[in-house]
Protein backbone atom coordinates (compact mmCIF):
# COMPACT_ATOMS: atom_id res chain seq x y z
CA UNK A 1 0.00 0.00 0.00
CA UNK A 2 0.92 3.16 -0.28
CA UNK A 3 0.05 6.64 1.48
CA UNK A 4 -0.48 8.64 -1.06
CA UNK A 5 -2.31 9.01 -4.97
CA UNK A 6 -0.37 8.14 -7.68
CA UNK A 7 -1.91 9.29 -11.31
CA UNK A 8 -0.27 6.14 -13.26
CA UNK A 9 -0.88 2.54 -11.81
CA UNK A 10 1.54 -0.41 -12.14
CA UNK A 11 -0.87 -3.32 -13.26
CA UNK A 12 -3.57 -3.72 -15.95
CA UNK A 13 -6.69 -5.82 -15.97
CA UNK A 14 -7.39 -6.63 -19.54
CA UNK A 15 -9.80 -9.41 -21.31
CA UNK A 16 -9.11 -12.18 -24.21
CA UNK A 17 -11.64 -11.65 -26.67
CA UNK A 18 -13.46 -15.21 -27.78
CA UNK A 19 -15.99 -13.39 -30.51
CA UNK A 20 -14.43 -9.79 -30.98
CA UNK A 21 -16.13 -8.12 -34.40
CA UNK A 22 -17.97 -5.36 -35.42
CA UNK A 23 -20.27 -4.48 -33.03
CA UNK A 24 -23.44 -2.75 -34.86
CA UNK A 25 -24.97 -1.99 -31.47
CA UNK A 26 -22.06 1.35 -31.01
CA UNK A 27 -21.83 1.92 -34.48
CA UNK A 28 -24.55 4.81 -34.41
CA UNK A 29 -22.24 6.08 -31.35
CA UNK A 30 -18.89 5.61 -32.40
CA UNK A 31 -17.61 6.57 -35.94
CA UNK A 32 -14.29 5.06 -35.38
CA UNK A 33 -15.38 2.00 -36.22
CA UNK A 34 -15.57 0.62 -40.12
CA UNK A 35 -16.97 -2.92 -40.34
CA UNK A 36 -14.56 -5.65 -41.50
CA UNK A 37 -13.65 -5.84 -45.22
CA UNK A 38 -15.00 -8.91 -47.18
CA UNK A 39 -12.72 -11.48 -48.06
CA UNK A 40 -10.39 -10.20 -45.59
CA UNK A 41 -8.94 -12.27 -43.27
CA UNK A 42 -11.02 -13.11 -39.67
CA UNK A 43 -11.03 -9.89 -37.59
CA UNK A 44 -10.91 -12.37 -34.41
CA UNK A 45 -8.36 -13.80 -34.90
CA UNK A 46 -6.41 -10.71 -35.52
CA UNK A 47 -7.70 -8.99 -32.55
CA UNK A 48 -6.56 -11.73 -30.45
CA UNK A 49 -3.08 -11.58 -31.53
CA UNK A 50 -3.10 -8.49 -31.14
CA UNK A 51 -3.98 -8.34 -27.73
CA UNK A 52 -1.61 -11.12 -27.02
CA UNK A 53 0.87 -9.03 -28.49
CA UNK A 54 0.24 -5.97 -26.25
CA UNK A 55 0.55 -7.56 -23.36
CA UNK A 56 4.09 -9.10 -24.16
CA UNK A 57 4.82 -5.46 -24.89
CA UNK A 58 3.48 -4.48 -21.22
CA UNK A 59 5.21 -7.05 -19.26
CA UNK A 60 8.38 -6.36 -21.14
CA UNK A 61 7.94 -2.74 -19.46
CA UNK A 62 7.47 -4.31 -15.87
CA UNK A 63 3.16 -3.28 -15.92
CA UNK A 64 1.68 -6.22 -14.15
CA UNK A 65 -1.09 -7.95 -16.21
CA UNK A 66 -3.77 -9.94 -15.47
CA UNK A 67 -5.43 -11.58 -18.39
CA UNK A 68 -9.37 -12.32 -18.20
CA UNK A 69 -10.93 -14.87 -20.55
CA UNK A 70 -14.03 -13.57 -22.18
CA UNK A 71 -16.94 -16.71 -22.68
CA UNK A 72 -17.54 -17.54 -26.06
CA UNK A 73 -21.25 -17.24 -25.30
CA UNK A 74 -23.18 -14.87 -25.26
CA UNK A 75 -20.74 -13.35 -28.05
CA UNK A 76 -19.68 -10.24 -26.86
CA UNK A 77 -17.51 -8.35 -29.77
CA UNK A 78 -16.46 -5.64 -27.84
CA UNK A 79 -15.36 -7.69 -24.49
CA UNK A 80 -11.75 -6.42 -24.76
CA UNK A 81 -12.74 -3.34 -23.89
CA UNK A 82 -13.00 -3.98 -20.18
CA UNK A 83 -12.30 -0.03 -18.77
CA UNK A 84 -15.75 0.87 -19.80
CA UNK A 85 -18.00 -1.37 -17.50
CA UNK A 86 -15.44 -1.32 -13.89
CA UNK A 87 -12.86 0.57 -12.68
CA UNK A 88 -10.80 0.19 -9.49
CA UNK A 89 -9.38 3.15 -7.71
CA UNK A 90 -7.12 3.94 -5.41
CA UNK A 91 -9.52 4.30 -2.01
CA UNK A 92 -10.53 0.54 -2.87
CA UNK A 93 -13.95 1.71 -4.72
CA UNK A 94 -15.20 -0.24 -7.63
CA UNK A 95 -17.30 1.10 -9.40
CA UNK A 96 -19.19 -0.61 -12.17
CA UNK A 97 -21.24 1.35 -14.96
CA UNK A 98 -24.48 1.29 -17.32
CA UNK A 99 -23.84 0.74 -20.52
CA UNK A 100 -25.88 1.57 -23.81
CA UNK A 101 -25.37 -1.14 -25.94
CA UNK A 102 -27.69 -4.52 -24.26
CA UNK A 103 -24.14 -6.73 -25.87
CA UNK A 104 -21.97 -4.80 -24.17
CA UNK A 105 -23.83 -5.08 -20.31
CA UNK A 106 -22.97 -8.83 -20.66
CA UNK A 107 -19.39 -7.92 -20.14
CA UNK A 108 -19.86 -7.55 -16.57
CA UNK A 109 -19.26 -10.61 -14.81
CA UNK A 110 -18.49 -11.18 -11.22
CA UNK A 111 -16.01 -13.81 -11.69
CA UNK A 112 -13.32 -11.69 -13.57
CA UNK A 113 -13.92 -9.26 -10.56
CA UNK A 114 -13.00 -11.87 -8.34
CA UNK A 115 -9.85 -12.90 -10.26
CA UNK A 116 -8.48 -9.55 -11.11
CA UNK A 117 -8.82 -8.34 -7.00
CA UNK A 118 -7.26 -11.97 -5.84
CA UNK A 119 -4.72 -11.62 -8.34
CA UNK A 120 -3.65 -8.01 -8.06
CA UNK A 121 -4.57 -7.31 -4.65
CA UNK A 122 -6.93 -5.52 -4.84
CA UNK A 123 -9.50 -5.30 -1.94
CA UNK A 124 -12.52 -3.68 -2.23
CA UNK A 125 -13.71 -1.45 0.69
CA UNK A 126 -16.80 -0.35 -1.16
CA UNK A 127 -18.99 -0.90 -4.26
CA UNK A 128 -20.70 1.89 -6.92
CA UNK A 129 -23.32 0.38 -8.37
CA UNK A 130 -24.39 2.06 -11.28
CA UNK A 131 -25.90 0.24 -13.69
CA UNK A 132 -29.84 0.71 -12.89
CA UNK A 133 -29.58 3.46 -15.05
CA UNK A 134 -29.35 1.43 -17.69
CA UNK A 135 -33.61 1.24 -16.89
CA UNK A 136 -33.22 4.47 -17.35
CA UNK A 137 -31.48 5.34 -20.71
CA UNK A 138 -28.69 6.98 -18.74
CA UNK A 139 -24.78 6.00 -19.82
CA UNK A 140 -21.40 6.22 -18.15
CA UNK A 141 -19.12 4.37 -19.58
CA UNK A 142 -15.99 3.72 -17.01
CA UNK A 143 -12.74 5.72 -18.08
CA UNK A 144 -13.74 5.81 -21.19
CA UNK A 145 -16.46 8.71 -20.64
CA UNK A 146 -14.50 9.87 -17.44
CA UNK A 147 -10.70 10.88 -17.83
CA UNK A 148 -9.30 11.19 -14.51
CA UNK A 149 -6.58 13.20 -12.84
CA UNK A 150 -6.35 11.43 -9.62
CA UNK A 151 -3.44 13.66 -8.46
CA UNK A 152 -6.23 17.24 -8.20
CA UNK A 153 -9.34 14.50 -8.31
CA UNK A 154 -10.64 16.51 -11.37
CA UNK A 155 -13.02 14.26 -13.58
CA UNK A 156 -13.28 15.49 -17.67
CA UNK A 157 -16.09 14.54 -19.48
CA UNK A 158 -17.15 14.82 -23.32
CA UNK A 159 -21.18 14.76 -23.65
CA UNK A 160 -22.04 12.09 -25.55
CA UNK A 161 -25.03 9.31 -25.92
CA UNK A 162 -22.63 7.40 -23.48
CA UNK A 163 -21.57 9.76 -21.13
CA UNK A 164 -24.75 11.08 -19.67
CA UNK A 165 -23.75 14.74 -17.55
CA UNK A 166 -25.76 13.67 -14.52
CA UNK A 167 -24.15 10.75 -14.18
CA UNK A 168 -20.84 12.23 -14.27
CA UNK A 169 -21.73 14.74 -11.35
CA UNK A 170 -23.40 11.88 -9.59
CA UNK A 171 -20.10 10.01 -9.92
CA UNK A 172 -17.82 13.34 -9.14
CA UNK A 173 -20.30 13.57 -6.01
CA UNK A 174 -19.70 9.88 -4.58
CA UNK A 175 -15.62 10.07 -5.40
CA UNK A 176 -14.88 13.20 -4.07
CA UNK A 177 -13.60 14.71 -7.80
CA UNK A 178 -14.97 17.99 -9.51
CA UNK A 179 -16.47 17.39 -12.67
CA UNK A 180 -15.67 19.26 -15.78
CA UNK A 181 -18.08 18.19 -18.59
CA UNK A 182 -17.36 19.81 -21.99
CA UNK A 183 -18.58 19.06 -25.74
CA UNK A 184 -16.55 18.01 -28.37
CA UNK A 185 -17.34 17.08 -32.07
CA UNK A 186 -15.18 15.07 -34.83
CA UNK A 187 -14.49 16.78 -38.38
CA UNK A 188 -18.05 16.18 -39.19
CA UNK A 189 -19.69 17.53 -36.14
CA UNK A 190 -20.55 14.05 -34.27
CA UNK A 191 -19.37 14.07 -30.55
CA UNK A 192 -16.74 11.94 -29.59
CA UNK A 193 -18.10 8.59 -28.16
CA UNK A 194 -15.81 8.84 -25.27
CA UNK A 195 -13.47 11.39 -23.45
CA UNK A 196 -10.77 9.04 -23.46
CA UNK A 197 -9.88 8.86 -27.60
CA UNK A 198 -9.52 12.75 -27.49
CA UNK A 199 -7.50 13.41 -24.15
CA UNK A 200 -5.39 11.81 -21.44
CA UNK A 201 -4.21 12.55 -18.01
CA UNK A 202 -0.47 11.34 -17.20
CA UNK A 203 1.83 12.44 -14.67
CA UNK A 204 3.78 15.14 -16.51
CA UNK A 205 2.04 15.96 -19.08
CA UNK A 206 -1.61 15.87 -20.29
CA UNK A 207 -2.72 15.76 -24.13
CA UNK A 208 -6.17 17.19 -25.56
CA UNK A 209 -7.69 18.01 -28.61
CA UNK A 210 -8.64 21.31 -27.75
CA UNK A 211 -9.55 22.82 -31.05
CA UNK A 212 -12.34 19.69 -31.00
CA UNK A 213 -13.98 21.35 -27.89
CA UNK A 214 -17.04 23.73 -28.25
CA UNK A 215 -15.60 27.17 -27.76
CA UNK A 216 -17.91 27.94 -25.06
CA UNK A 217 -15.80 25.34 -22.95
CA UNK A 218 -12.92 25.47 -24.94
CA UNK A 219 -11.23 27.90 -22.16
CA UNK A 220 -12.86 26.43 -19.38
CA UNK A 221 -11.45 23.00 -20.29
CA UNK A 222 -8.03 24.44 -21.26
CA UNK A 223 -7.23 26.90 -18.12
CA UNK A 224 -8.48 23.59 -15.61
CA UNK A 225 -5.36 21.37 -17.71
CA UNK A 226 -2.66 24.42 -17.27
CA UNK A 227 -3.71 24.05 -13.42
CA UNK A 228 -0.88 22.15 -12.81
CA UNK A 229 1.59 23.96 -15.49
CA UNK A 230 4.74 23.90 -12.91
CA UNK A 231 3.66 19.87 -12.68
CA UNK A 232 2.46 18.75 -15.72
CA UNK A 233 3.05 20.07 -19.43
CA UNK A 234 -0.63 20.11 -21.76
CA UNK A 235 0.17 18.90 -25.32
CA UNK A 236 -2.07 20.06 -27.73
CA UNK A 237 -3.08 18.01 -30.85
CA UNK A 238 -5.59 17.96 -33.71
CA UNK A 239 -8.67 16.48 -34.77
CA UNK A 240 -6.63 14.46 -37.72
CA UNK A 241 -3.82 13.29 -34.81
CA UNK A 242 -7.33 11.53 -32.57
CA UNK A 243 -8.93 10.11 -36.20
CA UNK A 244 -5.56 8.10 -35.91
CA UNK A 245 -5.99 7.45 -32.14
CA UNK A 246 -3.71 9.73 -30.97
CA UNK A 247 -5.85 10.73 -28.02
CA UNK A 248 -6.01 7.23 -27.02
CA UNK A 249 -2.95 6.61 -24.84
CA UNK A 250 -2.31 5.84 -21.09
CA UNK A 251 1.17 6.53 -18.71
CA UNK A 252 1.45 3.27 -16.81
CA UNK A 253 4.06 3.31 -13.54
CA UNK A 254 6.86 0.41 -13.67
CA UNK A 255 10.16 -0.16 -12.27
CA UNK A 256 13.87 -0.12 -14.16
CA UNK A 257 16.78 -1.71 -12.63
CA UNK A 258 18.49 1.64 -13.67
CA UNK A 259 15.91 4.06 -13.28
CA UNK A 260 14.00 2.74 -10.29
CA UNK A 261 10.24 3.86 -9.87
CA UNK A 262 9.90 4.53 -14.02
CA UNK A 263 6.71 5.53 -16.63
CA UNK A 264 5.90 4.27 -19.57
CA UNK A 265 3.85 5.94 -22.47
CA UNK A 266 1.60 3.09 -23.73
CA UNK A 267 0.46 4.27 -27.72
CA UNK A 268 -0.57 2.27 -30.77
CA UNK A 269 1.65 2.10 -33.97
CA UNK A 270 -1.29 3.77 -35.56
CA UNK A 271 -1.08 6.79 -33.10
CA UNK A 272 2.94 7.15 -33.08
CA UNK A 273 2.76 7.65 -36.75
CA UNK A 274 0.67 10.18 -36.61
CA UNK A 275 2.48 12.51 -34.19
CA UNK A 276 4.68 15.22 -35.28
CA UNK A 277 7.85 14.66 -34.79
CA UNK A 278 7.96 17.85 -32.06
CA UNK A 279 5.59 16.53 -30.35
CA UNK A 280 6.85 12.98 -30.19
CA UNK A 281 9.80 14.78 -28.59
CA UNK A 282 7.85 16.49 -25.94
CA UNK A 283 6.57 13.27 -25.01
CA UNK A 284 9.64 11.33 -24.37
CA UNK A 285 10.89 14.45 -22.38
CA UNK A 286 7.57 13.81 -20.21
CA UNK A 287 7.69 9.74 -19.42
CA UNK A 288 10.99 7.33 -19.07
CA UNK A 289 9.79 5.03 -22.05
CA UNK A 290 7.17 5.09 -24.95
CA UNK A 291 6.03 1.76 -25.89
CA UNK A 292 3.59 1.61 -29.44
CA UNK A 293 2.52 -1.44 -30.07
CA UNK A 294 0.34 -2.42 -33.48
CA UNK A 295 -3.36 -3.24 -32.47
CA UNK A 296 -4.90 -1.79 -36.57
CA UNK A 297 -7.65 -4.36 -36.40
CA UNK A 298 -8.94 -3.38 -32.99
CA UNK A 299 -8.92 -0.24 -34.14
CA UNK A 300 -10.71 -0.40 -37.24
CA UNK A 301 -13.31 -2.73 -36.18
CA UNK A 302 -13.29 -2.04 -32.87
CA UNK A 303 -13.09 1.41 -32.77
CA UNK A 304 -11.18 1.54 -29.84
CA UNK A 305 -7.64 1.49 -29.13
CA UNK A 306 -4.97 0.46 -26.76
CA UNK A 307 -5.93 2.92 -23.92
CA UNK A 308 -9.40 1.28 -24.29
CA UNK A 309 -8.13 -2.15 -23.77
CA UNK A 310 -6.94 -1.47 -20.37
CA UNK A 311 -8.77 -1.00 -16.71
CA UNK A 312 -6.03 0.66 -14.20
CA UNK A 313 -5.69 -1.22 -10.95
CA UNK A 314 -4.00 1.16 -8.80
CA UNK A 315 -2.15 0.20 -5.36
CA UNK A 316 -4.36 1.06 -2.77
CA UNK A 317 -3.39 3.88 -0.31
CA UNK A 318 -3.65 3.08 3.56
Amino acid sequence: MTSRVRQCASAVFMVEPAAFGFNAQTAASNAMQQPAAAGGSAPAALASAESAGLRRALESEGVRVLVGADSALPAKPDALFPNNWVSFHADGTLVLYPMLAPNRRLERRADLIATVCAALDFQPRRRLDLTAHEDEGRFLEGTGSLVLDHVARVAYACRSPRTDESLVREWSRAMNFEAVVFDATDARGQPYYHTNVMMWIGSRCAMACLEAIAPADRERVRGKLRERERERELIEIDRAAVAAFAGNMIELATWDEALGDATVLVMSATARAALPGAILQRLQGCVDSILAVPVPTIERVGGGSVRCMLAEVPELTV
